[in-house]
């Protein structure tokens, strides 16, 4: 389902160590418009845990999650 999800702003977050790829997420969302999507990919494990509990507590959505090659991809729509 990822192909048909768009990205409007992608973000590399690999190698990153947590809690860098949300706290970074959380920066770089808002630099799209409400209703737009953000695909962040990172190899941090932690980040199963951690996008989810941001999102509610941020408001915004995670579309789709996809684990492949050691990589996890978040397709988040921002809602505010």
């Amino acid at each position: 389902m990822a192909d048909a999800i768009k990205a409007d702003k992608v973000m590399d977050l690999k190698g990153l160590p947590c809690p860098m790829p949300v706290v970074k997420v959380s920066k770089g969302i808002k630099e799209v418009d409400v209703g737009q999507v953000v695909e962040a990919i990172t190899s941090d494990p932690g980040a199963l845990a951690d996008f989810p509990a941001w999102a509610k507590t941020s408001g915004n959505e995670i579309l789709e999650t996809i684990q492949e090659n050691g990589t996890i991809r978040f397709f988040i729509k921002r809602a505010t």
